[in-house]
């Protein structure tokens, strides 16, 4: 398992706190690994270690890429989870960045490496940082949520508790080792409009910074996501109105999150029964079919 783990410096660090993001199941619009490039670029960090991709990677699933360099060799870039370091600016303690794609095989043997190397780093927080795929309009806020199994943690830094019960990605695995050794971790999960998923998502990567910032009680600059995320709105403006039906959908969506936003900024948050019983509502208008429509499969 040391061969698996390449470090080519081992740096020294100041209250570290590590934050991973993944490309795959855990990244909806690409909005997790855009946060976690967007950090590396803007604290100007510099990588010092890496996982050998070989055994945790299928190549047929994650193909490696061919470029040319200076036009003229021919390269191989393979799949890559690195780990880069920085100080974060304004704050008197130091990141380290987990960059990667998510592993295919062997989860608890990476988890492991991971964790064993946030041990040995002295990381004193890990955090995640996902995307999902749901029902939010891109023309609102990215609605982020956090969540730590460990009580102290949830009541200290605002969170919430550990409830999802399902299937799970390299994210959930982390997490578990984590709590195993002892290391306090949190999960940041931003929302990305499924009617756009496959394009990346500025918004909701701005989003995932900006809730990580509050967490380590420093601003992150975000100016360059921000600039993206006006480009990303206004084409996606566009390609909606040009179909009556996804407008119209748009349009309902934009309803309930502003009613939503009033209810919080009055302070007065729904019970689990209205939620629910407002999802069913919401989902059953859904299945019904309007007038000359068929029935969704």
């Amino acid at each position: 398992m040391d061969g698996e783990l390449r470090i080519s410096e081992r740096p020294l660090l100041r209250r570290p706190v590590m934050v991973a993001a993944f490309r795959g199941w855990n990244d909806g619009g690409q909005a997790a690994t855009l946060a976690g490039g967007s950090l590396a670029a803007s604290w100007e960090a510099t990588r010092f270690a890496d996982i050998d991709p070989e055994g945790f990677v299928d190549f047929q699933a994650t193909r490696p890429l061919v470029t040319l360099d200076e036009g003229l060799t021919r390269r191989i870039d393979w799949p890559e989870t690195a780990f880069y370091c920085a100080p974060i600016p304004g704050a008197d303690r130091d990141a380290v960045l987990l960059l990667g794609v998510e592993p295919n095989y062997r989860w608890r043997t990476f988890t492991e490496i991971v964790v064993g190397l946030a041990r040995d780093l002295g990381v004193e927080l890990v955090v995640t940082l996902g995307a999902l795929l749901a029902d939010v309009p891109h023309t609102r806020q990215a609605p982020v949520t956090g969540a730590a199994s460990d009580p102290s943690l949830v009541e200290e830094l605002g969170l919430q508790h550990a409830r999802y019960e399902g299937p799970t990605g390299i994210v959930g695995v982390l997490h578990d080792a984590c709590r195993a050794a002892g290391i306090p971790s949190v999960s940041l999960w931003s929302a990305v409009p499924h009617y756009v998923s496959l394009a990346p998502s500025p918004r909701a990567a701005r989003a995932l910074c900006e809730r990580l910032g509050e967490l380590i009680g420093v601003p992150i600059d975000v100016s360059e996501l921000a600039e993206a995320e006006a480009a990303y709105a206004e084409q996606v403006s566009q390609a909606v109105a040009s179909d009556p039906d996804t407008a119209a959908y748009v349009e309902e969506l934009e309803r309930r999150a502003d009613s939503l936003e009033e209810i919080m900024d009055e302070g007065e948050l729904p019970t689990g029964e209205s939620l629910a019983a407002e999802l069913s509502r919401f989902l059953r208008e859904r299945e019904e079919p309007r007038d000359g429509e068929q029935p969704p499969a």
